[in-house]
């Protein structure tokens, strides 16, 4: 049985659906299970409860868990867990103490290697492209996307791609040990994000640029911490007229990427 965190999640829900077609045994963690509204056939459960009987792999996801993988990973230990494979970051690459996402992940890298499991750090490079859904309301009440550096590239990824990654690490061992780096198959600006959701939605939508404090109001009052905002900020001021590096998903799947392109299309009623 295969146990997936975040499970109703952008990476994990596609995740489900995945190792359900692969004929795995799977086990749901969610906040909130009489609204999961996940297949017939998982197992739900509470991701406070941490039900770990019986299961062999774990897909770990560091945003169900602010509080750190320390708990999960005493209980996957206990319980004779085999592997976990982590949605992890491409910043964990970077050895700066004061970026506080890289220290983040480095330091949940760190914790799954002592434990002494079979691990897989999954390193999602070029942004998802769900976090464009911030932008859902303003686009359909104004027509108008905000943000701080429009001309900052990024090669976003399908949260599919990044899915059936996490399955191919989950039920196999092609990726054990490794690091997969991976990004989206182009490089594009939030300028170009807006201008692909405007056709995707059939009506332009404009982007319009903000200052780096109104950047830091935003995020501050959905309650993203102040050392990742400024993690943030620097990492999208280096890639302003800077294409973004790409890493094919192909390399591990066999297939072309998604764009954002088939991204904005999958997700257009969220826009309109």
């Amino acid at each position: 049985m295969i146990l997936v965190t975040g499970a109703t999640g952008h990476v994990g829900r596609p995740l489900v659906d995945l190792l359900l077609k692969a004929g795995a045994d799977v086990r749901a963690l969610t906040r909130d299970p009489g609204r999961a509204r996940l297949p017939q056939g998982v197992e739900v459960a509470r991701t406070q409860d941490l039900p770990m009987e019986g299961i062999e792999s774990v897909f770990f996801v560091l945003a169900a868990f602010p509080e750190g993988p320390a708990e999960l990973i005493e209980r996957a230990v206990r319980h004779g867990v085999r592997r976990i494979v982590a949605l992890s970051s491409y910043t964990a690459r970077d050895d700066d103490p004061k970026n506080f996402i890289a220290v983040r992940h480095r330091d949940l890298e760190r914790r799954i290697e002592e434990s002494g499991l079979e691990w897989t750090f999954l390193h999602p490079a070029g942004g998802l492209a769900v976090t464009a859904l911030e932008w859902s309301e303003p686009i359909r009440t104004t027509g108008v996307a905000r943000g701080p550096f429009a001309r900052a590239h990024s090669a976003p990824l399908h949260e599919r791609d990044i899915a059936e990654i996490g399955a191919r690490a989950l039920l196999t061992d092609e990726l054990l040990g490794a690091r997969p780096l991976f990004s989206g198959p182009e490089s594009i600006t939030y300028a170009d994000r807006a201008r692909i959701i405007g056709e995707a939605i059939g009506r332009p939508v404009r982007f319009e640029e903000i200052t780096h404090d109104e950047a830091r109001k935003e995020m501050s009052d959905v309650g993203i911490p102040a050392g990742a905002i400024e993690a943030r900020l620097k990492m999208f001021a280096q890639l302003v007229d800077r294409p973004h590096e790409i890493s094919p998903v192909e390399q591990f799947l066999g297939t072309p990427g998604r764009t954002f392109a088939q991204w904005a299309a999958d997700h257009a009623a969220d826009f309109r």
